[in-house]
C-alpha cells in the first residue's frame, strides 16, 4: 500500500471506495490513514483488511459521481425557475420575464464555507461557483475551527455559514448523545457555539454544521440551523453546498421547508436535517446600467 492508493475494506464489503492519505507504523502493524472519495469520513485500517481499487474501476466511480453531481445541480436550477419565475442570476440566458426587461436585479445569499479538507472544499467552491453563489472558503482543522469563526466572520459578513471536515462514531459506541464519543463532534458543537454567542439570531446568519456521522443533536442544540447526521449516517461532500443553495435562493420573506432543503441533498433525511429556516434572497430595483 501506498499512499494515494484507492481502496476498499474487505471486513466493510468494501462498501466505501477509500484514498490512503498517510500509513503509520504501530505495535499491531502498518495502518492506514484513509479519505472517502466522496463522502466525509476518515478511516483507518491495517493493511491486510485493505483491498486495492483497479484504475478502471476508480474512473468509473469518478465518472458516476460526476455524472450524479450533474443531474443534482440541473434537478436544483430547474426547481429554482419552476418555484419563482422572478429570480435574477447569472445562468438565466432568456429575459423574457417582464420585470427583468425593466431592469430588475436579485442578490442571492453569501456564504462562508469552513472545512478541514483541501480537496473537499476546493470542490465545494467550484460547486457553489456553477450555482451562482458567492461563497468564500477556508481551510481549517476541526479542532481549530472554533478560535478563527468569528473573526472571519467579521471580515467576510456572509448570510450562511458552513462549518464543516470529517467526523466518526468511534467502536464499539453505544450512548450515541455522548460527544466523547465522536472524533470531531465535539469540535463543531464548540463552533457553532462560539458563532451564536457573537450573532444569536438564527435568521440573520444561518448555520449549518456537521459531517458524517456527526452528532446531530448537540449540534443543533449548540445553534445550528441544521446539521448532520440525523441517523448517523455518511453525508456526501456537497451536501452542505445543496443546503446553502436553497436557503441562498429563497425569497427572505419565506420560510424554507425543511423538507425542501433536505430533498436537494444527495443523502437526504438520514443524513440532514434541521430547524425552519428564513431565505436569503433579495430582489432590487432598478438594476445599474453600469452593471
Amino acid at each position: 500500500m501506498q499512499v494515494g492508493d484507492i481502496i476498499a475494506r474487505k471486513s466493510y464489503n468494501k462498501d466505501i471506495t477509500f484514498k490512503v492519505v498517510d500509513l503509520q507504523k504501530t505495535e499491531t502493524g502498518i495502518v492506514c490513514i484513509l479519505k472517502g472519495l466522496t463522502l466525509r469520513i476518515l478511516a483507518d485500517s491495517l493493511v491486510e483488511d485493505l483491498e486495492l481499487v483497479s484504475k478502471d474501476k476508480a474512473n468509473e466511480i469518478d465518472l458516476v459521481f460526476d455524472r450524479k453531481i450533474t443531474a443534482s445541480i440541473k434537478k436544483v436550477l430547474n426547481s429554482r425557475l419552476n418555484a419563482n419565475k422572478k429570480y435574477r442570476y447569472p445562468l438565466v440566458t432568456k429575459h423574457t420575464n417582464e420585470n427583468i426587461k425593466a431592469g430588475g436585479f436579485g442578490r442571492p445569499g453569501k456564504v462562508l464555507h469552513i472545512d478541514a479538507d483541501s480537496q473537499y472544499m476546493n470542490a465545494c467552491l467550484k460547486v457553489y461557483k456553477q450555482l451562482s453563489i458567492e461563497a468564500h472558503g477556508f481551510l481549517i482543522a476541526e479542532r481549530d475551527q472554533r478560535r478563527s469563526v468569528v473573526e472571519l466572520i467579521k471580515n467576510v459578513r456572509p448570510d450562511i455559514v458552513v462549518i464543516t471536515g470529517h467526523d466518526g462514531i468511534l467502536k464499539g459506541t453505544k450512548d450515541f448523545l455522548d460527544l466523547a464519543n465522536y472524533k470531531n463532534s465535539m469540535y463543531f458543537v464548540d463552533t457553532v457555539a462560539e458563532i451564536r454567542a457573537y450573532h444569536p439570531n438564527y435568521d440573520d446568519l444561518v448555520i449549518f454544521a456537521g459531517a458524517c456521522q456527526s452528532c446531530y443533536e448537540a449540534i443543533l442544540d449548540a445553534g445550528a440551523n441544521f446539521a448532520s447526521s440525523p441517523n448517523r449516517v455518511l453525508i456526501h461532500c456537497f451536501d452542505p453546498v445543496f443546503v446553502c443553495e436553497k436557503i441562498a435562493y429563497t425569497s427572505f420573506e419565506k420560510i424554507v421547508p425543511i423538507q425542501e432543503v433536505i430533498e436537494n441533498t444527495i443523502t437526504g433525511l438520514k443524513g440532514i436535517g434541521g430547524l425552519q429556516t428564513r431565505g436569503k434572497y433579495r430582489e432590487g430595483f432598478p438594476k445599474s446600467l453600469y452593471s
